[in-house]
């Protein structure tokens, strides 16, 4: 979530109140990924709701009551009181705290996967959907279409994904693609990425080469862009015989080419120059 001021300081403050109910063994950090991405939903359409429970005039615990008599029976302690805790803080605009919701609850769908110990596969196969999306048009165009219902929405993504991925991937990607709130798919997949590799305080680089890599080159670039970068790094790995040769990493923004076809290009733009 990129947030300033006042609102990243209540963000940090949320995340810890997060964690700490997701420590306990007592609390289904699934059912608190539901319930968050439904309050989530429900501040995104109600307005007036949701400046009421960010305005600085407003007593933070007048806001905190308003949450627990509005919503304490809809949802469990757990979420009501994560939720409660939240408006209290201050933000800086009202959107914030959708923002704010809305990472959360994907936070809480990652812990409870890591729990399970399948995050690494829902890192993989997050990865792989927006690898498949972006090469297919149609698909992209019906997950996008803004005429299609969310419950179409839906229908399809479990025709793609049910049983075939694993459950917090076909909810993570569920909720992203019914209710994006203004993002394009991509940004979301890649959001949710970095999301799932920050649990494991791990670094993504994004490796293309022109043919599979085998363990040892795996391991090998690994622990050479782990020493580069000074953290742990989860690596996602595509294939494209474009690349001709070597291999190109991307780490946010930026990009270690080590391809023969870039090498190609870059010594046509010198002859050029």
């Amino acid at each position: 979530m990129t947030a300033h001021g006042a609102s990243r300081e209540a963000f940090a403050a949320a995340r810890e109140r997060l964690d700490a109910l997701t420590d306990s063994t007592s609390v289904d950090a699934a059912q608190l990924a539901g319930e968050l991405a439904a309050v989530t939903a429900l501040l995104h359409r109600e307005v007036s709701l949701r400046r009421v429970l960010t305005d600085p005039a407003q007593a933070g615990e007048a806001k905190a009551e308003l949450v627990q008599r509005l919503l304490g029976s809809q949802i469990s302690g757990a979420t009501a009181d994560l939720v409660s805790g939240t408006v209290r803080s201050r933000w800086s605009q009202s959107r914030d705290l959708v923002d704010a919701l809305e990472e959360l609850a994907n936070i809480a769908d990652l812990t409870a996967a890591q729990k399970a110990g399948r995050l690494d596969n829902v890192e993989d196969e997050l990865f792989r959907f927006g690898r498949i999306v972006s090469s297919n048009t149609e698909l992209r165009a019906a997950l996008t279409n803004r005429k299609a219902t969310a419950s179409a929405k839906s229908e399809l993504l479990r025709s793609l994904l049910g049983g075939r991925a694993d459950a917090a991937t076909e909810r993570l990607v569920t909720r992203l693609v019914t209710a994006p709130r203004g993002r394009s798919l991509e940004v979301g997949l890649e959001s949710l990425s970095r999301l799932a590799a920050e649990r494991r305080d791990r670094m993504v680089a994004v490796v293309t080469s022109a043919v599979p890599l085998s363990d040892p080159q795996k391991q090998r670039l690994g622990a050479a862009l782990a020493k580069l970068y000074g953290r742990p790094m989860h690596l996602n790995l595509d294939v494209d015989p474009a690349v001709l040769g070597g291999i190109r990493v991307q780490v946010g923004d930026e990009v270690i080419n080590g391809s023969l076809a870039d090498r190609i290009e870059d010594a046509a733009r010198r002859m050029a120059s």
